[in-house]
């Protein structure tokens, strides 16, 4: 008895994935929830576990390949099942030879098929198969050991048949309408050979896609201030250890930030909203998206419900996402429903920068490095820790003296970060 291996549902609005690669073999023994195979979709990377322990059986996708939400994966043979095959073969072919001498010798069963362009007779599950829908078993290739024909094998023929040819260019109108690529120039023999092209995840075409996207739709613009550091440093250096003993986690300046971009956003709800056709529709809550940097690319997961969390509680949440980022194990939950975006290019050396809207979100707030610079105090001339900050928006939504107005406010929330305590 074989269990199929089938891809899981992904998560809202997602309904493909990629073929990453294949953690076992045919052949091999894998335990029940044991990875198999890792999936690539718009927005993260999955591990599908194996649905039972046994043997791998078969591979119906390979690397690369694009599947749907319920497409066969594989098939796992129950423990034993795999020495048992090898010796139903011989017995579901025996009577093949006695065919001239004892034409009734199958007259208690089914009339065997004939066997496929290989030297194995159908699995028994796919010879019923095929006898019960009338297919013809040298039309069905095999993916199976020798090239045997699996029960996975004739599902997959049904599948093909059942399914009207016309239908696959209906199924993705957005790529029919998509322009084609401008081709590119002739590369000279000497730097051809020093080139590598390596395909695209899918992760990052849809970083591509979204961020291209955003620019085309939105009316966007970005305006600058800078903030002096110097009241949160301050501050942070006087408790981080006290912080960490009581919270367990580091004081970091993410927090002060998303802290500081709640009372902001409570203020100018324009920021927080979104446009949906001819509406506005105001969000009376703050999730906020929190840009993390990994090696496969750039995921925002969000802090739900920041406005209602403390900078201790923003702190924890921001750790374990970053944590779940980097070691790829983000679920969907975590990437959706984000109404505001935080990028910090800071920890990266950026001094300024304009940040991309995260669509459908109006604002991205983009931090930066703190640097010493001599600014003026009190009619004198000091050097303090300053850091450039970026408000991107769009401009459909959000009029320059909101997004202005915003920005001052993250501003003296950060240079006076007591009125984040006493929430003026």
């Amino acid at each position: 008895m074989s269990t199929e291996i089938r891809v899981p549902t992904l998560g809202e609005s997602v309904t493909e994935a990629t073929i990453g690669q294949w953690f076992k073999k045919v052949g091999d023994t894998v335990n029940a929830d044991e990875p198999l195979v890792e999936l690539e979709t718009d927005k993260v990377t999955i591990e599908v576990p194996a649905p039972s322990a046994g043997v791998l059986e078969a591979i119906a996708a390979n690397p690369g390949d694009t599947v749907d939400v319920g497409a066969l994966l594989g098939a796992i043979a129950a423990a034993g099942a795999g020495a048992s095959a090898p010796a139903a073969a011989p017995a579901a072919a025996a009577p093949a030879p006695a065919k001239t001498e004892v034409p009734a010798a199958n007259a208690a069963g089914p009339e065997p098929i004939k066997p496929a362009a290989t030297d194995r007779a159908p699995a028994p599950s796919a010879q019923k198969l095929i006898n019960e829908n009338g297919l013809d078993a040298n039309g069905i290739g095999g993916s199976g050991k020798a090239g045997q024909v699996l029960k996975e094998d004739v599902l997959a023929a049904l599948s093909r048949v059942a399914t009207p040819a016309p239908a696959a260019p209906a199924a993705k109108p957005a790529e029919a309408k998509a322009p084609a690529p401008a081709p590119r120039a002739p590369t000279p023999a000497g730097d051809a050979e020093r080139e590598e092209r390596v395909k695209m995840t899918r992760l990052r075409q849809t970083i591509a896609r979204r961020l291209k996207d955003a620019q085309n739709t939105a009316a966007m613009l970005t305006t600058f201030n800078e903030v002096d550091m110097k009241p949160v440093m301050d501050l942070r250096n006087s408790y981080k250890e006290l912080f960490e003993k009581k919270h367990g986690v580091k004081l970091g300046f993410m927090g002060f930030f998303t802290k500081a971009v709640v009372h902001a956003l409570k203020e100018i709800p324009a920021v927080n909203a979104e446009i949906d056709g001819d509406d506005l529709i105001y969000k009376q809550y703050a999730h906020i998206g929190v840009a993390v940097g990994t090696d496969k690319g750039l995921v925002v997961p969000v802090v739900r419900n920041a406005d209602q969390m403390s900078i201790a509680e923003i702190e924890k949440e921001i750790g374990n996402l970053g944590k779940k980022a980097r070691d790829g194990a983000l679920s969907m939950a975590d990437m959706q429903g984000g109404t505001f975006t935080i990028s910090n290019g800071g920890v990266y050396g950026s001094l300024m920068s304009t940040p991309i809207l995260n669509a459908p979100q109006s604002g991205i707030l983009g931090m930066h490095k703190i640097q010493e610079r001599p600014v003026v105090v009190g009619g004198q001339i000091v050097i303090r820790p300053m850091m450039y900050l970026a408000l991107s928006y769009d401009h459909r939504i959000v009029d320059g003296k909101e997004a202005v107005t915003f920005l001052v406010r993250v501003k003296e929330s950060l240079e006076a970060p007591e009125r984040l305590v006493l929430d003026l």
